[in-house]
Order: structure tokens, then C-alpha cells, then sequence
């Protein structure tokens, strides 16, 4: 499990307003790209928009899908091309896994978000960055990387309250310009010897599991046979038992099976509509004693035993259904068999050459008072919309 919640107090990580080290930090990132990620080239398409916002001093928001955890490079290429450096709201893992990174991702604009709680003082500097409108804001609406390019998850209101917050108060203050959310679509294309990479990925998957690799002429059934294999050992963890029947419907069932138990404890059994969201509102329950530290630790166990079920319930949730069969392009098998690896082992190969196209949508002005009388916020319906034109995929 990716270690992605901490029981220390939180303490925000807040943006670093110098000019100089994002500079400097953005010279480097074509080459980041390439050595970290195998993305040796980055395509912008509608950079133009993006350019004219700048210039006539627009506060702007940029909203793209999170399906890589190369996405902030990407972002921050598209910026370096367009003549600006970007903030970006970043988990607060993030700051925690080394004292270097921490000092390096604050300074190329990344400012902490406390996921478990409500945390005023990131919004209020995303406001604040977008009120000022020097420099672009970066959020990513879906919260998590999805690990699916053609596929986009349930986006969070968060994005349009940021946005309306600033253009409440550049309203109040009379300032010239407005706020804009611009959706960004970033697809992934993979340009080297799929046969080899993949094969090569589950050859090692194979050798976990205490199997003799063997290579398949069809690669998607030997990737189907490698992922019945992981979903039935968790079916036996769980379960007591392998199930049989459609593979997302099992996936559901062990989805509900890990969480509604937990809900029921700590939610009096409500559930929200999709699991990324189950998953936020438990954690924020459970950890909050955590970081309290008054737990005996029987109890603390116990809790973080509930948070990596919770963890492992979310990634068992972006297997979307009939990704691969209904259309097995290389980039859908190579994120899937990317993810079988991360789920098992916490590390994913890097598989190169890759590319990114990032293609900036139309810009959607923000007011900042919400219509009154409508059920779903009309900014957040008009970015999920580009988004998915953007990215060539049907809206859910």
C-alpha cells in the first residue's frame, strides 16, 4: 500500500511565492519527463488559448484529468511553454516522503492539501493565487490517479468553490479580468516493443505468485489469466474462498464486502455514490484519532488494518469494466498490466518511449455565486463534458 495517509498532525506546506527557483526548476522538467517517466516528448495542442488568458491578466484555473503520476510534469511543460510557472495543490503525502522533495516540489509551486479534514488554509491560498492571477492555479478535479486514460472519474465540487471564491473576491475588490476554469485533456501514447514490456512485466508478476512465467502468443488473455489470478487471491483473503462469474461484478461484490462493514461502524452505514468518495469520507473518520495519538495500540492496529482495506478497495474500484476487451489498444494494456504491478508490489517499470499530447479546452468563466434551483453545479457539468470530449471518450 502506497502510504498516502499519515497520523502526524497536519501542518500545511504553503505555496512558495519566489521567482526564481520555479525558474530555474522549469528548465529541467523536459528532462525529468524523459529520465522519471520515459516521456520523451510532450505535443501541446491549443496553447494558444492558454497565452491569450495570460495575457490579458486572467485569474486561471487549470483542471485536467489525473490518470499518470507524471500529470503535474506534463502540467507543468504545458506552463514552461506558455510562459508561466504554475502552483499546483499536492496531497500532503507528498511533502513527507523525503526532506529533499519537499524542499524541491514546494519550490517548482506544489502546496499542500490535507485530504482527511477540511483544510481552510489550502483554500484560502487557491484563492488567493487566483485572485492575485500571476500565475496559474493547477487542481486536479478527480483527487486520484485513475491509472485509465479513457476513462475519467467522478469530479470533485471542490474545483468550481476555489474558483468562485476568487472571482467573490476579485468581484469585492472591483479588479479587472475574470476567473477561468480551462479544462486540460492529457493522453498517453506508448511508442516502444509492447510484446517485450508487457510480457517482461508479467514474467515478474508470474514469479511472485510462484508460477513458471509462460508467454502467450495473445497477450490480452495471458493479461486476463494474470488478473483472475490476483482478483481470486483476494477473493481467498477475504472471502474465504474463490468466486466465480463476471470478473466487475466479483470486484464489486469485494469492493462492498471491505466497506460497507467499515461504513456501518463509522458512517452509520451511509454510502456515497462511488467509491473514491466512500473511501475520502471513512478516512477522514478514522484518522482523525489517529493523528491524536491517544489510541492504545491494540485500537491503532485495528485502524490501519480498516485504511489499507480501504486503500486496496479504492484500486480494485479503477479496474473499469471491459477496458481491454472492448478495445485493446497498447496504451489500455500497458496501464493495465501497470497497475496489476503496482497493486502487487508498490513499484511500476518504466516503460519507454512514451509521448503526451495535453490539448487546452475552452475556457469556462466563473461567477461567484452558484445558479440557484439546479441539483448539479453547471461549471462543473460544462468541464466534465470538455474533459471528455477533449479526451475522445463518451460522458458517463
Amino acid at each position: 500500500m502506497h502510504q498516502v495517509v499519515s497520523d502526524q498532525p497536519y501542518e500545511f506546506v504553503p505555496p512558495y511565492t519566489g521567482r526564481i527557483w520555479p525558474f530555474l526548476l522549469q528548465l529541467f522538467v523536459p528532462w525529468q519527463l524523459k529520465a522519471r517517466c520515459g516521456i520523451e516528448r510532450v505535443e501541446i495542442q491549443g496553447l494558444e488559448k492558454l497565452q491569450a488568458l495570460f495575457k490579458q491578466k486572467e485569474s486561471v484555473l487549470l483542471a485536467p484529468n489525473h490518470c499518470r503520476p507524471s500529470d503535474p510534469l506534463v502540467i507543468n511543460e504545458l506552463c514552461r511553454q506558455a510562459g508561466r510557472a504554475p502552483f499546483t495543490m499536492a496531497s500532503w503525502h507528498v511533502f513527507l516522503e523525503s526532506r529533499l522533495q519537499r524542499f524541491i516540489v514546494r519550490r517548482a509551486g506544489a502546496f499542500s492539501v490535507y485530504r482527511e479534514g477540511l483544510d481552510r488554509q489550502a483554500l484560502q491560498a487557491a484563492t488567493e493565487i487566483l485572485t492575485a492571477a500571476n500565475r496559474p492555479l493547477v487542481v486536479f478535479p478527480e483527487g486520484v490517479i485513475s491509472r485509465t486514460n479513457d476513462r475519467l472519474l467522478s469530479l470533485m465540487d471542490g474545483t468550481s468553490f476555489i474558483a468562485r471564491s476568487a472571482a467573490k473576491k476579485r468581484a469585492e475588490k472591483k479588479s479587472n479580468g475574470r476567473v477561468m476554469i480551462v479544462p486540460v485533456a492529457i493522453r498517453y501514447h506508448f511508442h516502444g516493443d509492447l510484446q517485450e514490456a508487457l510480457h517482461g512485466t508479467l514474467d515478474r508478476i508470474e514469479q511472485k505468485l510462484s508460477w513458471r512465467p509462460r508467454r502467450e502468443d495473445d497477450l490480452t488473455a495471458r493479461l486476463y489469466r494474470v488478473g483472475e489470478s490476483l482478483l481470486w487471491l483476494k477473493e481467498i483473503e477475504y472471502f474465504g474462498e474463490p468466486k466465480s462469474g463476471d470478473v466487475f461484478d466479483r470486484v464489486q461484490k469485494l469492493i462492498d464486502h471491505i466497506l460497507v462493514p467499515i461504513e456501518a461502524e463509522w458512517l452509520d452505514g451511509r454510502s456515497d455514490e462511488n467509491t473514491v468518495a466512500r473511501v475520502k469520507q471513512l478516512r477522514i473518520a478514522i484518522v482523525r484519532d489517529l493523528v491524536a495519538g491517544e489510541l492504545e495500540e491494540e485500537e491503532r492496529n485495528r485502524r490501519w488494518n480498516q485504511l489499507a482495506d480501504m486503500y486496496l478497495a479504492q484500486q480494485l474500484s479503477h479496474y473499469a469494466p471491459h477496458y481491454v476487451k472492448s478495445n485493446p489498444t497498447n496504451e489500455r494494456l500497458l496501464e493495465t498490466v501497470e497497475k496489476f504491478e503496482e497493486d502487487l508490489t508498490d513499484f511500476t517499470e518504466i516503460h519507454q518511449p512514451m509521448s503526451a499530447t495535453v490539448t487546452v479546452g475552452d475556457p469556462i468563466e466563473v461567477v461567484g455565486k452558484r445558479p440557484r434551483g439546479v441539483t448539479e453545479d453547471p461549471v462543473m457539468s460544462e468541464l466534465n463534458q470538455q474533459l471528455h470530449q477533449l479526451l475522445g471518450i463518451p460522458s458517463a
